[in-house]
């Protein structure tokens, strides 16, 4: 579905991605795995189109993934980004109302009801403000709120970080769910057994370039892996 071949992208002179290639089969979860500053946030933001691609290509669905973010949105990639972003002074339901901005309006309300069986918490604090929630009902919120997008690709970058390990398991077991409905997902994640465990593969990036690749399986059992990101 999803295909990155030597892909280069950066920030002013600062170039991030250095022939960077990776691939999101129909089904997939695919985790990126990667040390602080590695470039697993800048790999979503280019693919998103808020970052723009120097070199290499970029292909979905087999066909050149052109444009800017409204562009790329509107293919179905959807992006749920590190720090949650969420509208703090707007309602848990306008915050999802706003993820679905290009759904019919007859198609929120079903859309609604689908996110709030993964979310049942949303359904109760609907008429809450945003910005009134704890951290983790906030991921909750903007999860739900790229969902509300009818994604045909979901990235979530680090939706773990900075939350309670119970809350942790939960958001985990909603990104299984979401899967097995048949959306696929590129997960960026800095707890790396829970993201291995769930993905099907796997990439370990190092300044901007492939390092390992292989199953879930096979990069939890890497020795280099062990060693680097699972604290062993």
């Amino acid at each position: 579905m999803l295909k990155l071949d030597q892909v280069r992208a950066g920030y002013g002179a600062i170039e991030v991605l250095k022939s960077l290639t990776l691939e999101v089969r129909a089904g997939e979860i695919v985790a990126l795995l990667g040390a602080n500053g590695a470039g697993k946030s800048t790999t979503l933001l280019t693919i998103a189109g808020v970052v723009p691609v120097r070199s290499g290509s970029i292909t979905w669905q087999g066909a050149p993934l052109i444009g800017k973010a409204d562009a790329v949105l509107r293919q179905g990639i959807c992006l749920c980004p590190e720090g949650r972003h969420i509208f703090p002074r707007l309602t848990v339901l306008e915050n999802l109302i706003s993820g679905g901005f290009l759904l019919p309006a007859r198609g929120n309300a079903a859309k609604l009801e689908e996110i709030f069986s993964y979310f049942p918490l949303l359904a109760e604090r609907r008429r809450q403000l945003g910005g009134t929630l704890s951290g983790g009902e906030q991921q909750m919120l903007a999860i739900g709120r790229a969902l509300m997008g009818e994604p045909k690709l979901l990235m979530l970058d680090e939706p773990s970080l900075g939350l309670a390990p119970q809350i942790v398991a939960r958001i985990f077991e909603i990104i299984r769910r979401i899967n097995q409905q048949g959306v696929p997902i590129l997960l960026v994640e800095q707890n790396a057994r829970q993201a291995l465990k769930i993905a099907q593969r796997g990439y370990v990036i190092v300044t901007g370039k492939n390092q390992l690749t292989g199953t879930g399986a096979e990069l939890l059992a890497s020795d280099e892996v062990r060693q680097a990101y699972l604290g062993e």
